[in-house]
């Protein structure tokens, strides 16, 4: 992605193959956050300084999470000795979901750029249909896409807030959801997975520390 003298399309190739393989937020979302906070004119596949600048985001922060996941490491070795067996659950939350790893807070406008990408796809999508859930099932579901989209739509409108009552909205439509969500292989998973990934996005996002 460096190297000057090959073809910006291929530059862009290749910056898109390294966020395929660190993508803290999930892939379309990470591109997302990239492509807002190197604020490329007029877009990333003809700016060869955003690109760069994307890139040096990105290999900042994976810096800083394999940071944690060495720090991690090294305290589960002491905790082990001593006996503890389990990691707390203290312990493991920037390990799991989403979570965007730096030196400072995540840029808000990356955030809210990575929860709009998200939101278009998960509007686009249709809801599950009636025969992978049982009767008296479909109009939770429908319940549940509403609030869900409520709350996104709430995180943009306010760039990047989320009033008490809508975040604790978003915390109980997480629960109903993961309530729903069956071991192993259900077809309703495929559905319900996508929408878990999504709202522990916003979730993540509303409480993220964020700077400009």
């Amino acid at each position: 992605m460096r190297d000057e003298q090959l073809p910006l399309p291929l530059r862009h190739t290749a910056l898109r193959c390294a966020v395929g393989h660190y993508c803290p937020l999930g892939f379309h979302a990470t591109w997302a956050y990239l492509a807002a906070t190197a604020r490329p004119a007029p877009d990333l596949r003809r700016d060869p300084a955003a690109l760069l600048r994307a890139l040096d985001t990105l290999e900042e922060s994976r810096r800083v999470r394999l940071d944690e996941r060495a720090a991690f490491a090294a305290r589960r070795q002491i905790e082990k000795t001593a006996g503890r067996r389990t990691p707390g659950v203290i312990n493991t939350p920037r390990m799991r979901g989403p979570h965007w790893p730096g030196e400072t807070a995540p840029s808000r406008l990356g955030l809210v750029a990575a929860i709009a990408n998200r939101h278009t796809d998960f509007r686009r999508r249709p809801l599950p249909d009636e025969t992978l859930s049982h009767a008296g099932q479909t109009q939770q579901l429908t319940d549940l896409h509403t609030r869900l989209d409520n709350c996104a739509t709430a995180y943009l409108r306010h760039l990047g807030h989320l009033e008490a009552p809508t975040r604790d909205a978003l915390t109980e439509t997480i629960h109903e959801i993961e309530h729903l969500v069956r071991p192993g292989y259900a077809p309703l998973n495929v559905h319900l997975l996508m929408w878990l990934r999504f709202a522990h996005l916003v979730a993540y996002a509303a409480a993220a520390p964020s700077g400009q």
